[in-house]
């Protein structure tokens, strides 16, 4: 039997796409807020901002890579995406928000999922925290920096990911501490052994409502 259709749009299709999406990202995020999962975002080959008033970060290193998505999957090189990796042992996140675009939805058009944590005086925390950066604007701060190391010798941060896309011999650069102010960035994934999310908001929002 064929899906009910109404003003174009088959019903049954809907739903099936929308509300797994949404009872799975409420539950994560629930379960993020209690600390009790460790953390992976990456939303389907889309990228996704990321914004916070302070970040402090012990432990950090950051490389060159490639986020592949689901290239390898897929077999499309569209999906395949230069990345500065930045990654930490330890991280305290102020004022944290991110936000995804999902466009083209039947009837609604685009609609915008934005995650909200770490206010009230409460920092988000991570531990082996990875993050897949396109583009990165901050007010920066390091201490006992290295420039020009080897990926494979940065030993200050967490270590490489197994079967991370990263040219081990190339560029690297790593510090004590990291303190980035007024943070605006654009992410592909962001992983974490363990991201505890206090003071979480979640919202979803009828057209584009993006963090910056």
């Amino acid at each position: 039997m064929s899906s009910q259709v109404r003003g174009g749009t088959r019903w049954k299709r809907f739903a099936l796409v929308m509300v797994p999406s949404v009872a799975a990202t409420a539950a994560v995020g629930v379960a993020l807020a209690q600390g009790a999962l460790a953390a992976s975002f990456s939303v389907s080959g889309q990228s996704f901002k990321v914004s916070a008033e302070y970040l402090d970060g012990h432990g950090f290193s950051q490389y060159g890579g490639i986020d592949a998505g689901y290239a390898e999957l897929k077999g499309d090189k569209k999906t395949i995406h230069p990345v500065a990796i930045s990654s930490f042992r330890t991280a305290k996140i102020t004022k944290m928000c991110q936000s995804v675009v999902t466009p083209d939805i039947p009837i609604l058009g685009s609609v915008s999922l934005q995650l909200k944590a770490g206010g009230n005086g409460t920092p988000v925390k991570a531990k082996d925290l990875y993050i897949d950066i396109a583009d990165l604007k901050a007010d920066a701060e390091f201490s006992n920096i290295d420039i020009g190391v080897a990926a494979r010798d940065a030993s200050k941060g967490p270590a490489i990911k197994a079967n991370e896309n990263v040219n081990e011999n190339g560029f690297a650069q790593q510090a004590d501490r990291a303190q980035l102010r007024n943070v605006q960035q654009t992410a592909w994934a962001t992983t974490a052994g363990t991201f505890k999310l206090s003071g979480l908001s979640m919202k979803l929002y009828n057209g584009v409502k993006e963090c910056y």
